[in-house]
């Protein structure tokens, strides 16, 4: 990975025809999403809602949307705002409340290992606080095999050379969650996401995400 640009907006966005906020839907709402972060996220703090399914790119999820399948749905601001979409963006979920994925809203470049040449070349694109964020965020994520398969969050921030990492693993219905939160130099980024790697384990993270496997599996 021979560079991480600057990151544009991490956060998730609540996009509704009809609603401002999640707290604004009825009971029995259908909710849009393909993430089992969110959906995790959104059934532990709303239970009356219900969450479907979303696929398709994001023409297709939009057009589902205006076509009445959901109340509203839950996508990447990144994504909205790269696209010239931002106007569809009713609100913000901050990190507080909805913990983005490892490296959303970021962008990297990569390339062969035996390139050098590239490697020295694209330096000037990396920007620092993003490469060591996403490291960080990386790390979480590929000690627990990362993927669109488990409801894992990792996100971390940085202010004055400090980072803030938080993260959590949990089951797609949020009945069962662990989270964790670490600070400390930005330049130890990687040592930051493995005490968060052991935090959770402390918490039987492990076991949550064998529940969320198995259920794939069946």
């Amino acid at each position: 990975m021979a560079a991480i640009l600057e990151r544009e907006d991490p956060r998730d966005a609540f996009v509704s025809n009809q609603f401002s906020s999640l707290s604004e839907l009825p009971d029995g709402a259908i909710v849009g999403t393909s993430s089992l972060r969110r959906q995790a996220l959104i059934s532990a703090r709303f239970p009356h809602l219900v969450i479907k399914p979303l696929r398709g790119n994001l023409d297709t999820r939009l057009r589902k949307l205006d076509e009445g399948e959901y109340a509203a749905i839950i996508l990447a601001a990144a994504g909205l705002k790269r696209l010239g979409l931002p106007e569809r963006i009713k609100a913000f979920l901050e990190p507080v409340e909805s913990l983005p994925a490892a490296g959303q809203g970021a962008m990297a470049i990569e390339i062969l290992s035996t390139r050098q040449d590239l490697l020295h070349a694209l330096a000037p694109l990396n920007d620092l606080r993003s490469f060591q964020a996403v490291s960080a965020e990386r790390t979480v994520s590929k000690a627990f095999g990362g993927s669109c398969q488990i409801p894992l969050a990792a996100f971390a921030q940085i202010e004055n050379g400090e980072m803030h990492l938080r993260a959590m693993v949990a089951t797609p219905d949020g009945s069962q969650s662990c989270k964790a939160e670490v600070r400390g130099n930005a330049e130890h980024f990687e040592a930051l996401g493995m005490q968060v790697v052991a935090s959770l384990r402390a918490q039987n993270a492990d076991a949550i995400l064998a529940v969320c496997r198995e259920t794939e599996q069946a």
